[in-house]
Order: C-alpha cells, then structure tokens, then sequence
C-alpha cells in the first residue's frame, strides 16, 4: 500500500506527463508542484514508485512516465471527475436537443463528444430489446405494397416496405390497411418488442378472410425486424483526432482496430456495470491492437435503465478527469433527449 506521499508523487507525474508529453523529473516535480519535501525524497520515492510498476524510465538518464498500472491507480484513488462549466453544460444541452430524431441525436453526440475530448468517439444504438412499441404506422403505396413503420419508445424508427401477393392485391384497401393499423396497435402497443410475436401471433386468425394476406405479409416483415441485431449499430467519430498523438504502437493498428465496429461493440460490452462510467487503460483492453488506448464508457438510457453505451478511446496519456467528466455529462444528456423523443 502507497503512503499518501507517494501517491502525490505519482499524480504528479501522470498530471505532468499528461500536459507535457515528456517524462517528468524529480527536479520538475519539485519546483512546479508544492509536495513539501525535497528533491532528493521525491528521488526515492520515485525509485519506489518504479520498483512497483507504478512508472517507468524510458531511457537512461530521462524522468520517468506512467504505466498501465500507474494510470489506473491514479484513475481508480487520484483523480476526481472534472465537473464541466455552466456554459459548456448549456452548449451539450443545446446542441443535443436541436436533433429531430435517433439518427440525428447518435450524430450530433458522435460530434459533440469528439470535440470535448479531443479523442475517438463512439455512440451505440439503442437496442431495440430494450424498447417497448409506441406505434405502428401503415401507410398503403398503391397497388400490392404497404409502408410499415415501427416506432419505439427509445426513438428509433423502422421503415420497410411490404410486398403483398400480387392475387391478393385486390383486396389492399384503405379499410383494410386502417383495421390492421387499429388491431396492431392495440395487441402491440406498449409492449416490450420481445413481446410482440407472442401478442400478435394469433392475430390473423381474427380477421376476415379477406385482410388475412396483407395481415400476413405485415406481420412478416414487423417480425424479421425485430430479430435483427439492431444494437450491434455504431458510430464513430473524430479519428483524425489521432493524428496529433504519439502512439507507444502503431497508429496505424489502432486504426485498424476502431475500423472493426464488432471489435468497438466488444470493447464497449466489456466495459463493465452499463449504468457506471468505466475506464478501461492499456491492456485492460482485450484487442491487441488497442493496447496503446484507453476507453472511457458509460451507458446512457430512460430513467434508471440503460439502453446502449457511448464513449471515447484515446491514448493511455489521456486527461482522464476531464474526458469522465465529459463523457458522464453527455450520458446523461443525451439519456434525457431519448427519453423526451
């Protein structure tokens, strides 16, 4: 266990490492950061420090940088949250709520969060397990097809086009599209869509012959989109973000790795308890690709239950009171615009 000594000493380091990118030298931390004792403890204590893996000395001679460990004792007992300003709390708000719809909220946030960090940010799709039907909407297109629109709770919107058969195409009437809609919103609506194939499997069987087909075709398609993956949907932004870091691997591995929206789904499903804000440093990260980065993640949602996650990924040499506070602030802002839609 680390005397309250040493531990300002390391958070000193990762602070200065953190603003100036180079290593940081007992002589450094003497004079710009008021630990009270003198250079020569500061010496020793650094020497502690790097027997327990805490930081590191690159090359003979150079102040010493902070490890993965390191960070993540200054993450987890050094480092409080940075609240942001009122005026900043204003422009999130504002620029978040001007967005129409999911897709325009998951974009606008994509380019929110890049801007506050400065780092790579991730939005997941909410998933539509954890969405309850608010509407169905039919809307006939002429001849055998039929608009179908599903409407959730959490804002998202899915739009297909129903194909009838053409020896039923007679029978598509405006009556008929507008009974469906009535009989499927009341069976439906309100329910979880995991729900929903149970509450409207018998549905056809309570129509009149003549609706059955086009009940059929609709029911068709309202099913094979609720079995789709639809929270395996993500967005990314701000990757030319990285360009102005110095990666201790290959830029371009990381890259590669932010590339592979299965391997961004995985990072931020390994990001521990959804509703908590989580960091991940270093090779905390399963892809080898990322072992230079660290995420910081929290879920966002309606109330106390989280639909998806959003994030930043950046290198390990990171403002992580700042980026936590950044990413819990737009959480929860962004949880209370869906929660609106």
């Amino acid at each position: 266990m680390l005397d309250d000594r040493k531990l300002a000493v390391l958070r000193a380091i990762v602070e200065g490492y953190v603003s100036t990118n180079e290593p940081v030298g007992s002589k450094a931390l003497a004079s710009r950061h008021n630990l009270g004792v003198s250079p020569a403890t500061i010496r020793n204590d650094m020497v502690a420090l790097e027997e327990d893996g805490y930081i590191a000395q690159p090359h003979t001679s150079a102040g010493r940088i902070p490890t993965d460990k390191g960070y993540r004792l200054f993450v987890d007992r050094l480092s409080a949250v940075r609240p942001l300003s009122a005026a900043e709390r204003r422009a999130i708000e504002s620029f978040l709520s001007g967005a129409v719809d999911l897709d325009e909220i998951v974009t606008r946030t994509v380019r929110l969060l890049a801007q506050l960090t400065r780092q790579v940010a991730v939005v997941q799709y909410p998933s539509l397990t954890h969405s309850t039907v608010q509407h169905i909407e039919l809307v006939p297109l002429g001849g055998t097809r039929v608009m179908m629109v599903l409407i959730t709770d959490t804002g998202r919107v899915e739009q297909r086009v129903v194909e009838v058969a053409e020896e039923s195409g007679e029978n598509i009437t405006n009556v008929a599209v507008e009974h469906l809609r009535t009989v499927l919103n009341t069976v439906a609506g309100g329910k979880w869509l995991t729900e929903v194939p149970d509450a409207v499997a018998d549905l056809p069987a309570q129509l009149p012959p003549e609706e059955r087909p086009l009940a059929a075709s609709v029911l068709s398609v309202l099913l094979e989109s609720l079995v789709e993956r639809h929270d395996e949907k993500v967005v990314m932004g701000g990757t030319a973000n990285l360009a102005a870091v110095d990666f201790s691997a290959s830029l371009r591995d990381v890259l590669e790795a932010l590339e592979e929206h299965v391997v961004l789904m995985r990072l931020l499903g390994e990001a521990g308890d959804p509703s908590m804000l989580t960091v991940r440093i270093g090779a905390e990260n399963s892809h080898e690709g990322l072992h230079s980065t660290s995420i910081v993640s929290a879920g966002y949602g309606v109330g106390d239950q989280a639909l998806a996650k959003l994030g930043v990924v950046g290198p390990t040499r990171m403002d992580y009171p700042g980026t936590m506070g950044a990413v819990r602030a737009v959480a929860r802002y962004v949880g209370e615009i869906v929660a609106r839609q």
